[in-house]
């Protein structure tokens, strides 16, 4: 039998009280959304349900539009990122660059760099290049990402040169040993860097409230930081209802993912 500890039931204990008090916000958000505005000021257990506050807060903003705008969004910067990512930390790993270090270390830099400072910098080079106020615009700052490059390299270096040395000599170009060796090994990593960049551009808010100016291309954080707006006084029902729509399917996709997310990495530590 295990023995009883004291100490770790006290620290359980202060775990889940954490946690608690972690996911009171969104508890409070679900029973706000789930009930009818005039039984909001007693909080009663006993209230009737209803999903017309969904229904109002879906009919209240062109949503459908804005989640499009944002999918097609996060789709099209992960996808870049991991198709340059890949490209950089490869040559980085197997190609003998005389500047490779220094090359590095300023990839690293861009880590300590919050994106907010290039806001200004960011806008007038997106305005010069024509594409304010449209999806490419939103997505082109964010298209090399140091954090999956520093990521990949990290595995690559971990695979035995042997396996490439051997596909060179049956005739293999670059590209299929990137292709077929490479990349099916770094597959946790993958799907672990794609889940953290989907979550923080899903989220991002500043940069596209700054260089977007019409529906066609809101992304839902903006189209939900409009939406609650007015005149009528704060709606909390509608807007506790729209900000768990905005959230739903990034809940849903981590509990499908969750243990590839953290055994991802614990795999990528630095090797």
């Amino acid at each position: 039998m295990k023995r009883f500890s004291f100490s770790r039931s006290l620290l359980n204990l202060a775990i889940w009280l954490a946690a608690l008090v972690w996911f009171l916000p969104v508890l409070v958000a679900v029973w706000v959304s789930l009930h009818p505005a005039s039984a909001q000021g007693s909080f009663s257990l006993f209230a009737p349900l209803t999903l017309q506050n969904f229904i109002n807060a879906w009919n209240a903003a062109p949503f459908a539009r804005y989640f499009l705008n944002t999918t097609l969004l996060v789709l099209m910067i992960v996808v870049c990122q991991l198709i340059l990512a890949t490209l950089a930390a490869y040559a980085l790993v197997r190609f003998k660059l005389k500047a490779g270090g220094f090359i590095f270390a300023l990839i690293l830099l861009q880590l300590m760099i919050s994106p907010d400072v290039l806001i200004l910098n960011n806008y007038k080079t997106i305005g010069a290049l024509g594409l304010r106020d449209t999806l490419a615009g939103i997505a082109l700052p964010y298209f090399a990402s140091a954090f999956a490059i520093f990521l990949l390299r990290q595995t690559f270096k971990s695979i035995p040169l042997v396996l490439e040395e051997a596909a060179i000599v049956e005739g293999a170009s670059r590209l299929y040993i990137l292709r077929k060796i490479y990349i099916p090994l770094a597959k946790p990593i993958y799907v672990a860097f794609a889940l953290v960049s989907i979550s923080f551009h899903w989220n991002d808010f500043l940069w596209p409230l700054v260089i977007t100016d019409s529906v066609k291309v809101r992304p839902v954080t903006v189209g939900l930081q409009l939406f609650s707006a007015p005149e009528q006084g704060v709606q909390w029902a509608l807007i506790s209802a729209a900000t768990l729509m905005t959230v739903l399917p990034l809940l849903v996709l981590f509990l499908i993912f969750q243990r590839q997310f953290v055994q991802s990495f614990m795999r990528a530590g630095i090797r």
